[in-house]
């Protein structure tokens, strides 16, 4: 004689019952404007620092020498390289890792400041960088909750590979 199967036994082996419609759509949709609004953000971010270094016609071009850093910026004197541009006492340029004082970076002034930006390739990769973070993010919600995974590795993969190239280029 087959023992009896417990009831509970019995409905673990069906099938799972698929979501109601509009809790899978709304899952969907909820988790598609998150994954639009991190990349939105990560393109908004960058893109402050990324105009100056893409379109830098119009704007002046030069050197700066970091001479010191302190409260996030580094600073020294700059150098023109594009006519037009005048020689400053000091211009700053955002503290990262990428920069390091006694060294000499190619920057870009943004306008009617004192303000500068690294350019070139180094410059260009560093300014895109929160764009590599939200791609990473973006890929982990794209993968859980909207349960993707081809599309989420790669965007894991183009972040990643952003990330690693601005980091080896500075």
């Amino acid at each position: 004689m087959i023992p009896a199967m417990p009831a509970s036994a019995a409905r673990s082996r069906r099938a799972p019952r698929p979501p109601h419609p509009l809790l899978h759509h709304g899952r969907i949709a909820a988790m598609g404007t998150v994954t639009a609004l991190l990349l939105i953000a990560g393109v908004w971010a960058s893109w402050g620092s990324a105009q100056h270094v893409m379109l830098p016609q119009g704007r002046e071009r030069g050197t700066v020498t970091v001479t010191g850093c302190a409260d996030g910026v580094c600073g020294g004197p700059y150098t023109p390289l594009s006519q037009g541009s005048r020689p400053r006492e000091r211009v700053v340029v955002e503290d990262s890792g990428a920069v390091a004082e006694g060294r000499t970076y190619t920057v870009v002034v943004k306008p009617s400041s004192d303000e500068a930006v690294r350019s070139g390739p180094g410059g260009l990769l560093l300014a895109w960088v929160p764009l590599g973070g939200a791609l990473l993010l973006a890929s982990v919600v794209v993968a859980g909750g909207l349960r993707r995974t081809r599309p989420a590795r790669l965007m894991a993969g183009a972040g990643v590979a952003l990330l690693t190239a601005a980091f080896l280029a500075a």
